[in-house]
């Protein structure tokens, strides 16, 4: 069953839910994890205390909303718009992600947190 998680940042919370996945387990099993997120793009990605291969959901494939785990960067990466190698409105991350998780409503209210020096991911 999917887990139900918050992200805060620059005073903005969203509701979303991590899947369930080997991947995401891990994940859940870190929180809370607050970091000093780097963008990149409509992306949010900071590192976090899980190492965990490409699994069976790793695509470069995502849609705004979706929230991955970037492999070699042993990071989290939230989408919320194009990146810098998008060609259209989809984000495109720098290499395969596993798909870990998604959020409920609109994930575009992030730009308004950019330039943020805290995130919070949390139980919800």
């Amino acid at each position: 069953m999917p887990v139900k998680i918050k992200i805060t940042v620059k005073g903005i919370t969203l509701d979303a839910e991590l899947f369930d996945t080997t991947c995401a387990k891990k994940i859940v099993a870190a929180l809370p994890i607050i970091a000093d997120p780097n963008q990149w793009g409509d992306e949010f990605y900071f590192e976090i205390p899980v190492n965990m291969p490409p699994d069976e959901t790793a695509t470069t494939k995502v849609k705004v909303g979706d929230i991955g785990y970037w492999p070699p960067g042993k990071a989290v990466a939230i989408f919320f718009g194009p990146t810098p190698i998008s060609t259209g409105i989809d984000p495109v991350p720098a290499s395969a992600v596993n798909l870990v998780g998604r959020i409920n409503g609109d994930a575009t209210a992030l730009r308004r947190a950019t330039g943020a020096g805290e995130i919070r991911i949390e139980h919800g």
